[in-house]
């Protein structure tokens, strides 16, 4: 249940009950995607309730903006700020918070929006796709040409991608999709990053029709500080054979395991990877605790 008739929005300036925001059916982001999220979380730590890393999520929302033409009047620490007293009057703490900027005027041309409109809303979500190692499937759909959209923006719109192929791929008893490239590289999942380890080094696919995640480039900074190699570069599904284990990184998922592509099934379980080593250093690292003796960045 992400809202109950106590839950508290921000819309246009003010905090108002979020069962009574609502947005007209002539409203150009409803017809076209044409809007652009974000999506961040909030944790519990030893100083009080701490938005991980709001600087660059909230910069990266304008650059989306910015990138579809839609206006976005508010700063960076306008934005953190009322993020915090979201959280605040909703008493959360652990929770998802999930900056929205659309076109409420009724619009049905295809030119850019003149004025923006802002929603932020926060909830308790678990992790997105769960603890349990996931079994992926290369999907049938590809990822955006980047030559086609700003695919480093976080366009509603682009959305409807991950939508068709996450619900294919479940549709077919997985439990989510590997999305390709429109060369026939890995790209990422429909929400996620993906990463594979072979002979104690990690690899991810590189800028092109993926979008970098926050999340993904924690993770990579966390290994490299292990003394993890980490290698950026493009690469087909068969060459996951023989890889020691892979994970998925996003803020909604955080660090979660990967089992199997396909028939491809990878030779550890995740928790003796570095994956699950890198997932309790990010743990550490966004509730401000100490990471234990014995559950550092190895294998």
């Amino acid at each position: 249940m992400y809202f109950t008739s106590n839950t508290v929005a921000f819309v246009d300036g003010e905090f108002v009950a979020a069962e009574q925001a609502s947005v007209g059916v002539y409203a150009q982001s409803l017809h076209y995607g044409y809007a652009v999220f974000e999506g961040l979380r909030a944790y519990h730590t030893p100083g009080g309730t701490r938005i991980f890393k709001p600087q660059e999520h909230f910069e990266r929302f304008h650059y989306s903006c910015q990138a579809i033409g839609l206006p976005l009047n508010y700063s960076v620490a306008e934005l953190t700020e009322i993020s915090y007293r979201l959280l605040e009057i909703n008493g959360l703490s652990d929770a998802y918070i999930r900056p929205l900027a659309y076109a409420a005027t009724p619009n049905m041309t295809l030119k850019c929006a003149a004025a923006g409109n802002l929603l932020v809303a926060v909830w308790d979500w678990g992790k997105y796709l769960g603890d349990q190692s996931l079994r992926l499937t290369i999907s049938p759909y590809e990822r955006p040409n980047p030559k086609a959209v700003p695919i480093e923006a976080k366009v509603a719109g682009h959305y409807a991608n991950s939508i068709i192929a996450s619900s294919e791929a479940k549709g077919r008893g997985f439990d989510e999709a590997l999305l390709l490239d429109m060369h026939g590289y890995v790209a990422e999942g429909p929400g996620a990053n993906f990463f594979f380890e072979r002979d104690g080094e990690l690899f991810t696919p590189p800028a092109g029709s993926i979008l970098r995640g926050i999340t993904r480039n924690t993770i990579i900074d966390l290994a490299r500080e292990a003394g993890i190699r980490v290698t950026e570069k493009f690469f087909r599904p068969e060459e996951l054979r023989g890889a020691t284990g892979a994970f998925m990184t996003g803020t909604a998922a955080e660090v979660v395991g990967v089992a199997s592509v396909d028939d491809i099934v990878f030779e550890k379980p995740f928790s003796q990877t570095l994956g699950a080593g890198l997932a309790r250093l990010y743990t550490a690292l966004v509730t401000g605790q100490t990471v234990a003796a014995g559950a550092e960045a190895t294998e």
